[in-house]
């Protein structure tokens, strides 16, 4: 059975059709290596086994009465702790939701449920999403599959360890800068940031509202397209959702590239940081776009040098206002000890929250403070309309954009846990598509010479998820990356 629970939810999907397996077989194999594992890859915060097996049985029963299945049916699958699931825990790894239990389901979670998908458990995360290592989480360390000393990425290094070490098959994370793209870089899995707007954010825990959108995680892209496609689709309760018919995406992914325009950018493969290992596979992935009939161009965006800077000001603004619910008073944690209404405020949020929501949330705080919201908020967001509009001028001379995931391959935990800027510097590559609401992707590029996994980002127009996919499909194909998995 650890075998099947190896293979791609394509595969898993024609074994069940096939009745070579049932799906509470699948689901119940997936609980026991999720448990098997735990204890030293520490990437779920809890199991939803009655929930997984019930959407199991349903699925049996279907397959039972000869009755057409929904898209990935009885496949097993891990949310990220952010997002609602009812009668689940919905911590977002924080001390201040620890016992929090979700009244209602997040819309991707209905969809899920729906598509009688089995939800096996809440993923391990960085502290309300905020981190590029899983390691602040309140509870413990995500390790990372390909080597337990490394990182998995984050924010959403859970979801990707995950799928990397064959717990589940497929994983939902969120995406604020990075927090899919770079954990699916370091776990060696495809990990995918669709256009804002493209998935209803109702019922995700909000960090930057902005930025925030969910997105899937898969050992292949068919996978990850058809994961999209059930996720995806307008969503009244979110006001920020596009009313658009939803693709099928996997339609896509036999479609010629040959003329397709693929831009280089300039900024990321001449970056001093980049490893040596993953610039030599960025020049081999540019060697086999070129062999599949693609067209190389450089391309400079040249206000990509300030996402950095632009995001650190953005979406601590926008976690300032979004963690101020979370006060004591409603729900989570409240100290039991506060004199008066202010104390218990204070002592609430100040033993709820983790170093890094507290660092965040301060920055975001002064930055709109009264006599610094001209100059840090305002000109942020005036930066990023030139970022935006970079994006927008490259695309008129190109189909898709490329680059390293993350200029260097997974660190070892706790090599920056004492350096916030150098942690923040891992998500040069990614921050930018967030800025501008653009779908990107990471895809299995190669590995570095200590055999750890290295990722290659691939950027689309707004809404052209469907030539993304189909670029990093042929890409993916060509190679046999996606075929190895880390040996846990």
């Amino acid at each position: 059975m650890n075998e099947l629970l190896r293979k791609s939810a394509a595969e898993q999907s024609k074994a069940l059709k096939n009745k070579e397996v049932s799906a509470v077989e699948l689901t119940k194999a997936a609980i026991e290596r999720t448990k098997s594992l735990e204890e030293k890859l520490g990437a779920f915060n809890s199991l939803t086994e009655d929930i997984a097996l019930d959407t199991a049985k349903k699925v049996d029963e279907k397959i039972a009465k000869g009755e057409e299945l929904p898209l990935l049916a009885g496949i097993p699958l891990a949310l990220k702790d952010n997002m609602n699931l009812v009668g689940s825990r919905t911590t977002a790894s924080s001390k201040i939701l620890e016992n929090f239990v979700s009244p209602f389901n997040a819309t991707i979670t209905d969809k899920l449920l729906g598509n009688l998908v089995p939800i096996i458990g809440k993923a391990n995360l960085d502290e309300f999403a905020m981190g590029s290592s899983n390691e602040n989480s309140a509870f413990k360390k995500v390790h990372n599959p390909w080597n337990l000393n490394k990182v998995p990425g984050g924010s959403s290094g859970g979801s990707a360890a995950s799928v990397a070490a064959c717990d589940v098959t497929l994983s939902l994370g969120s995406d604020t800068g990075g927090s899919i793209r770079l954990p699916a870089s370091f776990c060696g899995i495809v990990g995918m940031k669709p256009t804002y707007g493209r998935v209803s954010r109702y019922g995700l825990i909000a960090f930057a509202s902005s930025l925030d959108q969910i997105g899937p995680f898969a050992r292949t892209v068919e996978d990850a397209a058809n994961l999209l496609e059930v996720i995806s689709g307008h969503d009244e309760k979110d006001s920020t959702s596009l009313d658009l018919p939803v693709e099928h995406y996997a339609a896509n992914l036999n479609n010629d590239i040959k003329g397709l325009k693929v831009g280089v950018i300039k900024e990321l493969m001449s970056s001093e940081g980049l490893n040596d290992d993953v610039a030599n596979a960025m020049r081999n992935a540019i060697d086999t776009y070129k062999n599949l009939g693609a067209e190389i161009v450089e391309v400079s965006l040249p206000h990509l040098k300030y996402s950095i800077g632009i995001y650190y000001i953005l979406a601590t603004a926008e976690c300032s206002s979004n963690l101020a619910r979370f006060d004591g008073v409603r729900y989570g944690y409240r100290t039991p000890e506060a004199k008066n209404l202010m104390e218990m405020y204070t002592k609430t949020r100040a033993e709820g929250f983790g170093p890094e929501v507290k660092r965040r949330i301060m920055l975001g705080t002064y930055a709109l403070s009264s006599g610094y919201y001209d100059a840090y908020y305002k000109k942020a967001q005036q930066m990023r309309a030139l970022v935006t509009r970079d994006f927008e001028e490259a695309f008129k001379t190109v189909d898709i954009l490329i680059s390293p995931t993350c200029p260097n391959t997974a660190f070892d935990l706790g090599a920056k846990s004492s350096d916030p800027l150098a942690m923040y510097l891992t998500d040069i590559a990614t921050i930018s598509a967030n800025l501008a609401g653009i779908p990107g992707m990471s895809v299995p590029a190669g590995f570095d010479r200590d055999g750890m996994p290295i990722g290659l980002q691939i950027l689309a127009p707004q809404l052209k998820e469907g030539r993304l996919f189909n670029a990093a499909h042929k890409f993916e194909r060509e190679h046999d990356y996606y075929l190895q998995l880390a040996n846990i």
